[in-house]
């Protein structure tokens, strides 16, 4: 009763709010009428997007069917692991074909076309098929990957604490999972999943890169990787490392140019060392080594050292003994 009277009395103590809340919701919606029209929207506005609260409910479905005994915490002498592992693929499934559907129907709508529902149904279907068949693959590519951590790594004690633990590994898996989405030429699906993974462990790995087996990054705070990003296998990259692109180019209408490739092209058993940055459309050799902030804006041949101390005249050997370009 006591508490009842003390909120009473709170609201009754709170002065009254004098506000025009009518016109408030008048011109914000002034504001959205003029963005649907300069968008080209029009009576198309209302249509539903993909929700990413669903999606990384998805995701993490796929990643306890990817490894049940991990991530599950499934213990085989107890629980079905097959009949786990259905359980989880068939709960994503079902999200998932709810959140394609939205964005096909999305994108269908904003160009100006009906959706064809059957044909939709099928598309989706055919996406479904393919992750599914996708998927043994994405798990032996991820086990190179948590290999090249367990590898490259003198902190790590077994493969049980990278997948626990390690953000640089949870990172990749998003992004192998994403880049799949992206291939199915589904940007929204895939970019909502990737940049989960930035948002959870300050990676940034866009899902249109293409990324071999066999990577690591290690610590991984402010790692940025590119759309158009090549990077091949046994890779090894530490914090603040950025894989970017060095100029844009800008059409008649403002808008810079999609789909162009602008980003580095690593080459396999390369390692590039916290805080460099390597921008615009270069290759770096085969097992090159990339020093500790470097910024490198051209190609480099396989088995190159770039340093701030070469730079110095300084020794590359002082530079890259047993790590030390970390």
């Amino acid at each position: 009763m006591s508490q009842t009277k003390t909120t009473t009395a709170a609201h009754a103590a709170t002065p009254h709010l004098n506000l025009d809340l009518d016109l408030a919701v008048a011109d914000l919606k002034a504001i959205r009428q003029q963005w649907s029209s300069i968008q080209g929207r029009g009576e198309f506005n209302h249509v539903a997007l993909p929700v990413p609260e669903t999606i990384i409910a998805a995701i993490d479905n796929l990643k306890l069917a990817l490894f049940p005994q991990r991530l599950g915490r499934i213990n085989p002498s107890t629980v079905n692991e097959d009949h786990f592992v259905r359980k989880h693929l068939l709960t994503a499934s079902l999200d998932l074909q709810q959140q394609i559907g939205l964005e096909l129907h999305h994108r269908a709508t904003l160009n100006g076309g009906l959706i064809d529902f059957t044909e939709t149904q099928q598309h989706i279907a055919h996406i479904l098929s393919q992750l599914l068949q996708a998927l043994p693959q994405i798990r032996s590519t991820l086990e190179e990957d948590l290999l090249a951590a367990l590898r490259g790594d003198p902190a790590a004690k077994s493969t049980d604490e990278i997948i626990l633990s390690y953000p640089g590994w949870n990172a990749i898996v998003h992004y192998r999972l994403a880049h799949f989405f992206y291939q199915q030429n589904l940007p929204i699906v895939s970019r909502i999943i990737a940049e989960h993974a930035h948002s959870k462990t300050g990676i940034d790995i866009h899902p249109g890169a293409q990324i071999g087996s066999g990577l690591f990054i290690d610590h991984g705070t402010g790692v940025v990787i590119g759309e158009t990003a090549i990077i091949g296998n046994n890779v090894r990259i530490y914090q603040a490392v950025t894989l970017g692109a060095k100029r844009f180019t800008e059409g008649e209408n403002g808008y810079l140019h999609k789909g162009q490739a602008r980003h580095p092209i690593i080459e396999d058993e390369v390692v590039i060392y916290a805080g460099a940055t390597i921008l615009g459309r270069i290759t770096i050799g085969k097992a090159s080594v990339i020093g500790g902030n470097v910024w490198l804006t051209h190609s480099t041949p396989p088995g190159s050292q770039i340093s701030q101390a070469i730079t110095r005249n300084a020794s590359p050997d002082e530079v890259f003994i047993n790590g030390a370009g970390i």
